[in-house]
């Protein structure tokens, strides 16, 4: 087997995925999505191991 039926395969497998994603999933909607950088913005970090509350 030669790279490129394997490359196709993948490139296929991979259009399928985005496809199912996009149609299975709910348009975004922009003005509610968190702002990307949030450089002194005073926006709270969520979601990740640094908004984890100090523990003492």
């Amino acid at each position: 087997m030669t790279r490129t039926p394997v490359a196709l395969a993948v490139m296929g497998l991979v259009v399928a995925l985005v496809a199912a994603d996009l149609a299975g999933s709910a348009p975004l909607n922009p003005y509610q999505a968190p702002p990307m950088l949030a450089l002194g913005s005073g926006l709270a970090a969520t979601g990740a191991h640094c908004a984890a509350p100090v523990v003492d």
